[in-house]
């Protein structure tokens, strides 16, 4: 007689282990995969806020104008000499490095103390409207009409160059680069002299009486001076005028 025989099916899981893992290590990929994108992303967006900080910043140090002297000028006429300084003129460089600066986004703060003036350049046709009587090309004629226009000496202040060596600064594009020097003349004509009708500054016949700028700068009186440009940290400047002017129509106040 035969042996009866019985057969044994034997469950294989091997394959379902394998496929287990096989879709564990897809969602590990996956999970990776969207880690680095959001990763690569978010590190871009840092280095461009990085970038413009760093250009940013850069300015704010390197873009500093520097006044390096300031005279004032006391008005006259027919040998008389009034008691007050009357126009200041500032000596103004740029820092080594420093990034161009534009003159006509450049605003000049000044104050002795009781009265208080925020200046903008004369062709400037943005803030107050170009200063009357402006031109493009001369400086003295812009001084002339800074000196006798009315409400001008509140509102403006007029340039001149001293160092240019590219040409690049004008009345009409006044642009500073490194190396370059120029006066700015704020009228600081004192309601007394105004009233006392002098129409000469220094070696400067302005052609007319002088306006009041609502300053009055008499011996010892505390001056402060800002320079704030469109970008870089702002120049500050500030002074006691002497205890007498004497007999000298120019007076050396800073530094």
């Amino acid at each position: 007689m035969k042996a009866n025989k019985s057969l044994n099916m034997k469950q294989n899981t091997r394959a379902q282990v394998g496929i287990g893992t096989l879709i564990i290590f897809i969602a590990m990929v996956l999970v990776a995969a969207v880690a680095a994108a959001v990763l690569i992303q978010t590190s871009g967006i840092l280095q461009q806020k990085a970038q413009s900080t760093g250009k940013q910043s850069t300015q704010e140090v390197s873009s500093n104008l520097m006044i390096k002297n300031i005279e004032g000028v006391r008005a006259k006429d027919s040998g008389n000499t009034s008691n007050t300084i009357d126009m200041l003129k500032l000596q103004v460089g740029l820092n080594v490095g420093s990034s161009p600066v534009d003159v006509n986004q450049v605003v000049v703060s000044i104050t002795d103390g009781t009265v208080a003036h925020n200046l903008v350049y004369a062709g400037n046709v943005k803030t107050y409207g170009q200063m009357a009587g402006f031109s493009d090309s001369d400086a003295t004629v812009n001084l002339k009409a800074l000196l006798t226009t009315p409400a001008a000496p509140t509102k403006y202040y007029s340039v001149d160059r001293i160092r240019d060596e590219d040409t690049s600064f004008s009345q009409a594009n006044p642009v500073m680069n490194t190396g370059d020097l120029i006066i700015v003349y704020l009228s600081t004509t004192s309601p007394a002299s105004a009233t006392a009708a002098y129409e000469d500054m220094g070696s400067l016949d302005a052609g007319a009486a002088l306006v009041s700028s609502q300053l009055t700068l008499v011996p010892r009186t505390t001056v402060n001076i800002v320079m704030t440009p469109e970008s870089g940290a702002a120049t500050i400047a500030e002074f006691v005028t002497p205890s007498s002017y004497g007999v000298k129509e120019t007076v050396q106040l800073y530094p």
